[in-house]
């Protein structure tokens, strides 16, 4: 945070807006964060094609270690997925970064491709959402998901908006994957998902596709949407049969403090039920789709959860955009109630160094 400020001052002194800019930064109750390059050079931008030449490059340098780390989490092999998700919003390729890992990683050539590039944050519940749909439509199936976001390849050094600045201090870079199995594991039993979306709000987080590559641009009306989002949750959760108040374990994107504090509010929850996203947030910061993967993370290395736990996991993003899920604690063998049922078994997030 302290070479965020410095940075930041030095770059845009004397511009009117760099004093609010500088206390948003400082509000955002980011410790720390990882980028995969030296912060001078991101300061430096060389033009689009380069940035995203640097995205492929990391992308395909850091995925398989990660990658590797949730098939053995999940006591699965490349052999034995059956489709693959792969999520960023901070670069482009095509074919997808899928069909390069399925050349270079041992998966089985028939295996399904499900890229998703236009879901910014929302993506990692979305992605969650979609294995769960995935893995009910074929039974037994394995779903594999990779979120690679390199958000510090988006910097734009000319941007001095209050909320281009506000960005620059917020967003980290992060690779994470998560393997959720139609059968058998330990983690979240996904039960029920739903998607939602704010009416006309789909200019409230944004890229501008410019020459220079993609330009953040965010509303000050995002940081209110939980209000209106918190009684979609509680919807969910009560056609469940459950109380979105009085769950085991809260997994929500850490979008910036006000996210998490308000909603923490709207649906009568204690902050310290959102631990794991607070953690995330000020170790990591915004690391966008990858956010609800790290938070996962920590609630498998926390170890408190008793079978049967119940628990919530969402995502928020352009659109205004939620993705939502509902599950329980599983562990150990399936039962006959939940054999249709996937189950989330995440890896750990690997920060870019």
């Amino acid at each position: 945070m302290e070479d965020t400020l410095k940075f930041a001052e030095a770059t845009h002194a004397g511009k009117p807006q760099l004093p609010l800019a500088l206390r948003l930064i400082r509000n955002t109750g980011v410790q720390k964060r990882h980028i995969v390059q030296p912060i001078e050079k991101t300061l430096r931008h060389p033009g689009f094609e380069e940035r995203n030449r640097i995205f492929e490059t990391e992308a395909k340098k850091r995925c398989p270690a990660v990658i590797g780390r949730a098939l053995a989490n999940a006591g699965l092999t490349a052999r034995d997925i059956d489709a693959i998700i792969f999520v960023s919003c901070t670069g482009f390729m095509m074919p997808s970064m899928t069909a390069w890992l399925i050349n270079n990683m041992g998966f089985r050539t028939n295996t399904r491709q499900i890229p998703i590039a236009q879901l910014g944050c929302a993506a990692g519940g979305a992605a969650i959402n979609r294995a769960h749909d995935f893995c009910t439509a074929y039974p037994e199936s394995n779903v594999l998901i990779v979120s690679c976001e390199l958000c510090s390849l988006c910097y734009q050094p000319d941007d001095d908006g209050v909320g281009s600045l506000l960005s620059d201090g917020l967003f980290g870079d992060a690779v994470a994957a998560a393997v959720v199995r139609g059968s058998g594991g330990t983690g979240v039993s996904l039960e029920r998902n739903a998607s939602y979306i704010i009416p006309n709000t789909e200019d409230w987080i944004s890229y501008a596709v410019r020459a220079t590559g993609f330009h953040f641009r965010l509303d000050r009306r995002v940081p209110g949407t939980m209000e209106p989002l918190a009684p979609v949750l509680r919807e969910l959760a009560v056609d469940h049969g459950w109380n979105i108040g009085s769950l085991d374990f809260y997994i929500i994107h850490a979008g910036g403090p006000r996210i998490l504090a308000d909603l923490s509010k709207f649906l009568g929850v204690g902050e310290d039920m959102f631990r794991h996203s607070w953690a995330t947030l000020t170790e990591y910061g915004n690391i966008a789709s990858a956010v609800v993967f790290d938070a996962l993370r920590r609630l498998f290395e926390e170890d408190t959860m008793a079978p049967g736990a119940t628990g919530v996991i969402a995502g928020f993003g352009p659109g205004i955009t939620a993705e939502m899920a509902v599950g329980r604690w599983f562990a150990d063998a399936p039962t006959a109630s939940t054999d249709r049922v996937a189950h989330a078994v995440p890896a750990s997030a690997e920060e870019a160094r």
